[in-house]
């Protein structure tokens, strides 16, 4: 039940960056509001960069209107990089949230039917230490089930190879010389 009393119709709430963890949750989302015969709802929550203090203090509407535009761009970008022209095979409403992306998704996801879901990415200790994690919000907070989707084997191999290329890079680049890059005369 929503907060009007009203009843709901089932929703699969899914998270959306535009990342590829998340690229992998919204076709998970998909595959999931087609089982159950759900509305999905993919989200792309933002900020103002800075957050919302740094913005109040900017005053600037414009920013605001561009930076929403731009939050509505990266959906839509997101969207036809899962679905194509195809489409999810289910109802869909596509929202775009201002605010830091764990509590808007909670928020979002408040029905009694709902689920959410959410990319659960690798993560280094480093990225742990330093980053709010909004799969671990939204397990902790929401007050309906929540999937966590972990990353495509596609997405390691992926994070592999750019490792390993950009080693390869570094250890040619410490191979050259100044003679190595020097026009002839």
């Amino acid at each position: 039940m929503s907060g009007s009393g009203a009843p709901t119709a089932a929703r699969v709430v899914v998270g959306v960056s535009g990342s590829l963890g998340s690229l992998t949750a919204l076709c998970r989302a998909a595959v999931e509001a087609r089982h159950r015969g759900a509305a999905l709802w993919p989200v792309l929550a933002w900020e103002p960069p800075g957050g919302d203090l740094a913005a109040r203090r900017s005053s600037s509407y414009v920013l605001l209107d561009d930076w929403r535009r731009i939050a509505c761009r990266n959906l839509l970008t997101a969207l036809d990089d899962a679905f194509g022209g195809t489409g999810p095979g289910a109802p869909m409403s596509a929202l775009v949230a201002r605010g830091t992306p764990g509590p808007a998704l909670v928020e979002i996801a408040d029905g009694e039917d709902d689920i959410l879901v959410v990319g659960a990415g690798r993560r280094s200790y480093c990225h742990r230490a330093f980053s709010r994690s909004v799969s671990r919000y939204c397990l902790a907070h929401a007050g309906c089930p929540v999937l966590a989707v972990p990353p495509s084997p596609l997405e390691a191999e992926l994070t592999s190879a750019h490792r390993r290329n950009t080693w390869r890079l570094r250890l040619d680049a410490r191979h050259l010389t100044d003679e190595s890059v020097r026009p002839e005369a």
